[in-house]
Parts: structure tokens; sequence; C-alpha cells
């Protein structure tokens, strides 16, 4: 829609990594480096968490594809499962029985452990959204660990929300905190990585001109985003539309706050900013728009003035009046 008009070759801030590459702030490559050091030297149970939209997929995808051979991953991404519900799938992932009778599974997962011992391969079982499994089924997943023993071939990797060190606190799940070598949480991107981020997202979309946003539009978008990548995406995407529709080669803040309007929902504090155009003000939007009427106000009083209107002064000052 608005790629001709910025000249670029595909949109820039879609959901999915523009072409198959990411940005990667300083949080998410300690966050790399530590994880996969946690799967290499056999930590057992390895965490990580982060707000949402704050790139947990796009860490955990960009880490899956720096691993080498010999891991074989099993992603479960829907963890509101009963037990036996789980052991169907798991079981089905691995190829080792479509039988729910959980102690065959066992016997079957225990010997398949083992093959992959003398293969010198690895398993990796992931839980996305962990913060929604109930507690028993977490405790489940715990329990298979006990079947490596010291083969050191079986690794959990469990990713959710902070919501998730809150349920691991439970004193039922004290044997799985215990459990856990690794340890991340990932932060939101700071000031100066959105700039960064903004500026990469359209170079990737193969744009000439990176300065699209003015600074104080990327102050806007930081402020209502809390650096939170997925917004960053919709908010320049809407503010990319819009500016297209309006013929507006550089965005500035104004047109920000617009999009901001547009697309927050009711009750929405996120999306919301108090600054005005003038960052050495306090104003917040809605005092910025009483600001620009009052200006008007003004103009209309002092036409008024300068034509020898003063009898309609009396009746104006009432009309503003009535107004704010």
């Amino acid at each position: 829609m608005y790629r001709k008009f910025y000249c670029l070759d595909k949109r820039p801030f879609e959901l999915a990594p523009v072409g198959g590459l990411v940005y990667l702030s300083d949080a998410h490559r300690e966050g790399l480096a530590i994880l996969r050091y946690g799967i290499v030297a056999d930590k057992g149970v390895l965490l990580l968490t982060g707000g949402v939209g704050a790139g947990k997929t796009t860490l955990l995808n960009t880490l899956l594809n720096m691993l080498q051979d010999g891991i074989e991953v099993c992603l479960l991404n829907n963890p509101r499962m009963t037990r036996i519900e789980f052991f169907y799938y798991l079981g089905a992932k691995l190829g080792i029985s479509g039988n729910v009778n959980k102690s065959q599974f066992i016997l079957e997962f225990s010997e398949l452990l083992g093959k992959f011992q003398a293969e010198k391969k690895k398993l990796l079982l992931i839980v996305d959204e962990a913060q929604a499994s109930p507690i028993n089924l977490l405790e489940e997943i715990r329990l298979l660990s006990n079947h490596a023993g010291e083969r050191n071939v079986f690794s959990i990797f469990l990713i959710g929300q902070p919501e998730l060190r809150e349920k691991l606190a439970s004193p039922q799940l004290l044997p799985l905190r215990q459990r856990i070598g690794v340890s991340y949480h990932l932060e939101p991107l700071t000031r100066e990585e959105t700039s960064q981020y903004i500026v990469y997202r359209l170079k990737m979309a193969g744009a000439a001109k990176t300065s699209i946003f003015t600074e104080k539009a990327i102050d806007c978008i930081y402020e209502a985003s809390r650096g939170t990548p997925r917004l960053i995406n919709v908010i320049c995407d809407h503010a990319m539309v819009l500016g297209f529709t309006r013929e507006i080669s550089l965005i500035d803040q104004a047109t920000i706050i617009e999009c901001l309007e547009a697309v927050g929902l009711q009750g929405e504090k996120r999306l919301q900013v108090s600054r005005p155009e003038d960052s050495s003000s306090g104003t917040t939007a809605l005092e910025m728009g009483n600001y620009r009427k009052a200006k008007v106000a003004l103009f209309i009083t002092l036409a008024l003035i300068g034509a020898g209107g003063f009898i309609y002064f009396d009746h104006l000052r009432r009309w503003l009046a009535g107004i704010y």
C-alpha cells in the first residue's frame, strides 16, 4: 500500500522478521549466549521469560537455528493439556508410542534416551507459554527428567510471560525450581535500541532513506510501546499508512499521536503518551488539542478586534468559556 510512496521493496513492520533476518538487541544477544550455553553444557532445565511481544519467539527461533546437528527438538506450544493428553502428544512427536498408557510411555521414553546417549544426541523439550501450564503438568514434565539420570541427554526449556516465575514460586514446584540451571528474563528495548530497530527494519525492507521518522516521533513510539517490538511494529505500520494517505514523507510526533488514538483499544493504557510536539513541555496529547483550539480562538478574537468588532467581544468570551 505505501511501499512505492516510501520506496520500499516490502513492508518493513510485519510482525514476522523481514526477510527472515532479525534485529538482536544487547538483551537478545545476552539471552542467546546464556541459553545456548545452558543447552550445550547440559544444564537441565532452562527458563526464559519476557513480556507479551518482547521477542521471546524471535529469540527462540534464532536459538534453534544456531543449534548444531544432533539435537532433537520437541516443541509444545499449547500446554493447556491434561496429563494423558500431554503423554499422547509427546509420544506422537517423538514417534515412540500412540498409546496413552503412562507406564508404557515411560518405558519407551527411557529406551529412547538410551538410544540418544549411544548416538551422542540430545533431546530438547520446549514448553512455550508455560505460564498457562497446570501445576500438575509442570510436575510431570519435571519427573521426565528423572529418566535421563546421569546421561545428560535431556533438557527442558520453559518459556513464558513473567507470571511463569510467580507460578514457579509455588511450594508444589520447588523440585522443578531447584533444577533450573539457566534463567533469563528478556527486557524490552531501550530508547536507543528502539531507534536502531526502526532503522534496521526499514533497511531490511530496502529503504534508501531510513530517516522517515523524526526523533520526536521515535520518542513518542518508545513511550507508547515501552520498547516492546510487537507494539513498535503496530505503531510504525499504522503511521506509514497514514503518512501515505496524506502524502507525508517525514512522519512526525503529531502523526504518531493520531495513530495511537486510532489503534488503541478503549481502556488500553500502554498505547498512550504524555509528550507534546514540544518535548520541553509536560502537556498531554489532549491538552495539545485544546492548545490548538485556543490558538484558533485567539486568532478569531484578534481578527474581530482588528476589524473594529468590539461589540462581539463579550459574546465571543462567553462562547469560549462554554468550550473550555
